[in-house]
């Protein structure tokens, strides 16, 4: 069922249309070919990123912030809920970006990367104001036995103008932390289940888990908010 879950919902992003006259075993080729381009690219630019941080390259430490900032600001606000604490870890990010930048090995994308260090660093302040950090945050489901539906759309396909997706983020501040995170940078950053594993340090199936787990307590709030809409507009 988890399969079907998957396919139903990120379908949209891996389909390939065969153009009139091609056969698949071309489009297969081609789409292959297309990916190891974009590995190799990938894979160059990450190289680059490698040598300018080792060599605290300004210019190039510029750009990164430039590229990376909204993004990570976006993922530390809904990450800590709070404007202030968010400005202050991102200010911080980017110094242990600049101070450790010769541990960037390249092996995985720059944003990985930041994000963990990102995260790392809201726990370290959590734990010097409470006695409880987000990995050690009670799973609120994990007495229960997960249940995947197989047909359930993504809540963020009917959020999709600025007004709805303000009512996404002010959903999303109403999860549990752990399974807010997942979503965010699931459908917010993109990443992959795979590097999600690696910014929160969770085995990939936890981060399913917290994954599915998190659209079914997203789906009802979201649709609470619809339902309220639909009220409000004259008959």
């Amino acid at each position: 069922m988890a399969k079907m879950w998957l396919k139903e919902n990120f379908n949209s992003l891996r389909v390939f249309l065969t153009p009139t006259g091609v056969s698949s075993k071309e489009t297969m080729v081609a789409t292959r070919t297309a990916s190891l381009t974009q590995t190799e690219q990938s894979l160059t630019a990450n190289a680059e990123i490698v040598a300018a941080l080792r060599r605290h390259d300004p210019e190039k430490m510029e750009q990164l912030i430039e590229l990376y900032q909204h993004r990570l600001f976006r993922y530390l606000l809904f990450l800590t809920g709070s404007r202030d604490l968010a400005q202050d870890l991102f200010q911080e990010t980017w110094l242990r970006v600049l101070e450790r930048g010769s541990q960037y090995s390249g092996r995985s994308r720059f944003e990985t990367w930041m994000f963990a260090i990102a995260r790392n660093l809201m726990i370290d302040q959590t734990r010097k104001r409470t006695t409880v950090s987000l990995d050690e945050a009670t799973d609120p489901d994990k007495d229960r036995p997960l249940e995947i539906a197989a047909d359930i759309p993504s809540p963020f396909d009917h959020f999709q103008s600025g007004e709805q997706a303000a009512r996404v983020g002010h959903a999303l501040l109403t999860l549990h932390p752990l399974y807010r995170e997942v979503l965010v940078l699931r459908f917010h950053e993109e990443m992959s289940l795979e590097e999600i594993a690696q910014v929160s340090s969770a085995p990939l199936s936890t981060v399913k888990s917290r994954l599915y787990r998190g659209m079914a307590a997203l789906k009802p709030v979201l649709e609470s908010y619809r339902g309220t809409n639909c009220e409000a507009r004259p008959s």
